[in-house]
């Protein structure tokens, strides 16, 4: 894995392509940003700014800060950041990453979604993966992504602040009602935060049981303030592949 790793970053070094479309990344690009791994066009038709800052469903113009169903019901979590709907060509890269072990997307991945952060929570910790699945994963990628995302926008990285306790079916194929029955007595709280503004990162949120499981861990233990950080946004009805 760590051969694959090199291999992938001296092709890079030698002849720079954008990770999405495989375009070559123009020499300006290179020199105006540090982390130029997507081209520009592929930025601009891929991050989408009209959203809901709930619940990170897409709405009609960036007017609509907030959605009527998140204006009459919010979420336990203040914000969530994202790039896009879970969808190609994003979500083959999710993929890669999480069941392939192509850990090298998780750096620019997280970068990109940085890069859209207005206000970063001082706290930044991730969904936790129950230690079996760990040693057959060979690592949690949500940890990756929080860890290269606090580095960018300079908060603090817990990643042991939550805990797996129980082992459980896998999300993806569920229904939403399945979903949250799952998840009931999976996680829990293994360490007091220090603040009171958490942000948690996954990959990928569905129907949210999994991130709404964790908010109310953190709110029953005194955060004020939760968001959250992930790569895709998307709805059960419309892309059962997510977890």
């Amino acid at each position: 894995m760590l051969s694959d790793w090199w291999q992938k970053n001296i092709a890079r070094l030698t002849d720079p392509s954008c990770s999405l479309c495989g375009m070559h990344i123009k020499r300006e690009q290179l020199l105006s940003s540090h982390h130029a791994f997507w081209c520009t066009h592929c930025r601009s038709t891929i991050i989408e700014h009209n959203r809901c800052q709930c619940c990170g469903l897409p709405t009609e113009s960036p007017q609509h800060a907030h959605c009527g169903a998140c204006l009459k019901s919010p979420p336990l979590w203040n914000r969530l950041y994202c790039l896009s709907d879970y969808q190609p060509p994003l979500s083959h890269l999710v993929s890669q990453l999480k069941y392939q072990r192509q850990f090298w997307h998780a750096r620019p991945l997280a970068i990109e979604l940085a890069e859209i952060i207005d206000n970063p929570a001082p706290i930044i910790t991730c969904v936790p993966m129950h230690w079996t699945r760990r040693i057959w994963r060979g690592f949690n990628h949500s940890e990756h992504l929080a860890y290269f995302i606090s580095h960018k926008v300079g908060s603090y990285f817990e990643p042991k602040l939550l805990r797996r306790s129980k082992i459980t079916r896998p999300q993806r194929g569920l229904s939403s009602k399945q979903r949250k029955t799952n998840l009931n007595h999976a996680f829990e709280v293994a360490d007091r935060p220090i603040g009171k503004h958490v942000a948690i990162v996954d990959d990928v949120v569905t129907t949210g049981a999994t991130i709404e499981q964790l908010c109310k861990l953190l709110l029953d233990v005194g955060v004020e303030t939760i968001d959250i950080y992930c790569v895709c946004r998307t709805t059960l009805s419309n892309n059962n592949k997510s977890v």
